[in-house]
C-alpha cells in the first residue's frame, strides 16, 4: 500500500495528498488499485471513481461495517451491493428432514387410523346435529392464519357463545379454557379427554400448515391478545403435539406453556421431536385432556 488520500487529514504522514491529486499521484507511485473507504460523500466518491477509470485503475469500495465481520459473500439485490454483517445459522438440513418426517408420518397415520377416523366421525354425527368437522382459523407460523381441522366437540354455535364465557376463563393470559365448558357435547368430552378430536390435523400436517411436533396453534382471538414477548412462539410451524402436551398438560398457566414453547424453539433438534412423539401416546392415554 502506497498511502492515503484525504482532504481533511493532510497533516498525517500516511496521507499523500488530496483526492484531487489522484491522477498525478497514481502515476508517480505506480498505483494499480484504489480503495474507497467509507464512501459517505456521494459526490466525492463518484469523482474518485471517474478519475480512477480514466487512469485505468482497479477500484474497490470498503463499506463501513460498524466493527462487524461480514458473515457471508456480498451479493446484489435490485442492483444494490449488500454485504451481510450477521446471518442466523439455521439447521437447514434438519428442518428439511423434519418436513420429510412430517409428510411420511402424517400419511402413514392417516392410512392406519382410517377405520378409527371413520368411527369417530360417525359418533360425532349421531351424537349432535351439525357438521362432523370443525374448521376454524388459527395463528400459524409468523402469525399467518390457516384453517385448523378438528372433529367437532361442541355445539354448532359454540364460537358465538364464547364471549359470554370469557369471565370464567381459568387460564392466565390470553389463552381461553374452562372446566366443564357447557358447549361441549357428550361425545366431545370423550374425544377431548384422549385428544382424539385433534387427529384431523394430520391433514394440516400434510398441507405444511402444521408439523407433527411444535407449539399448539392458538385461535385468532387469543393470538390478538399476545404481548410482544409471546410472539417468538410463532417463529416455527405449529404442531400436533408439543413439549407442553407431554410435560405440563394440566398446568393452567399460559406463561408456563409459553415458556415451554420457547424452550422447545431454542433447543430444537430432531432428537427432541422424536422424544416428544414417543411420550405423546402415554400422555394421551392418561386421559388428561379437556
Amino acid at each position: 500500500m502506497r498511502g492515503f488520500l484525504d482532504d481533511k487529514k493532510l497533516h498525517d504522514k500516511q496521507v499523500l495528498g488530496r483526492t484531487s491529486d489522484l491522477a498525478e499521484l497514481s502515476r508517480l507511485e505506480f498505483v494499480d488499485e484504489v480503495i474507497v473507504a467509507s464512501p459517505h460523500d456521494r459526490e466525492l466518491t463518484l469523482r474518485v471513481l471517474e478519475d480512477a477509470k480514466q487512469m485505468r485503475l482497479d477500484v474497490k469500495i470498503a463499506p463501513d461495517l460498524f466493527g462487524c465481520v461480514p458473515s457471508g459473500a456480498p451479493k446484489y439485490v435490485g442492483g444494490i451491493l449488500l454485504v451481510p454483517l450477521h446471518e442466523e445459522q439455521l439447521p437447514v438440513a434438519g428442518l428439511r428432514l423434519k418436513r420429510v418426517l412430517d409428510l411420511v408420518g402424517a400419511a402413514v397415520l392417516l392410512i392406519l387410523l382410517a377405520p378409527l377416523l371413520a368411527a369417530l366421525a360417525l359418533m360425532v354425527r349421531i351424537n349432535s346435529p351439525g357438521p362432523i368437522f370443525y374448521a376454524a382459523p388459527r395463528a400459524g407460523r409468523k402469525g399467518k392464519p390457516f384453517r385448523c381441522y378438528k372433529f367437532r366437540t361442541m355445539v354448532p354455535d359454540a364460537d358465538a357463545l364464547k364471549g359470554d364465557l370469557r369471565q370464567r376463563n381459568q387460564r392466565e393470559g390470553p389463552f381461553f379454557k374452562i372446566t366443564g365448558d357447557p358447549r361441549i357435547t357428550k361425545v366431545g368430552h370423550i374425544l377431548r379427554r384422549y385428544s382424539l378430536d385433534e387427529l384431523p390435523q394430520l391433514w394440516n400436517v400434510l398441507k405444511g400448515e402444521m408439523s407433527l411436533v411444535g407449539p399448539r396453534p392458538h385461535p385468532l382471538d387469543d393470538f390478538s391478545e399476545y404481548a410482544l414477548e409471546h410472539l417468538p412462539r410463532l417463529d416455527v410451524t405449529p404442531g400436533l403435539t408439543g413439549l407442553w402436551q407431554v410435560t405440563a398438560r394440566r398446568d393452567p398457566s399460559f406463561q408456563a406453556g409459553m415458556d415451554l414453547d420457547k424452550a422447545y424453539i431454542q433447543h430444537w433438534s430432531l432428537g427432541m421431536d422424536l422424544k416428544i412423539l414417543l411420550k405423546t401416546p402415554s400422555a394421551v392415554l392418561r386421559g388428561n385432556g379437556e
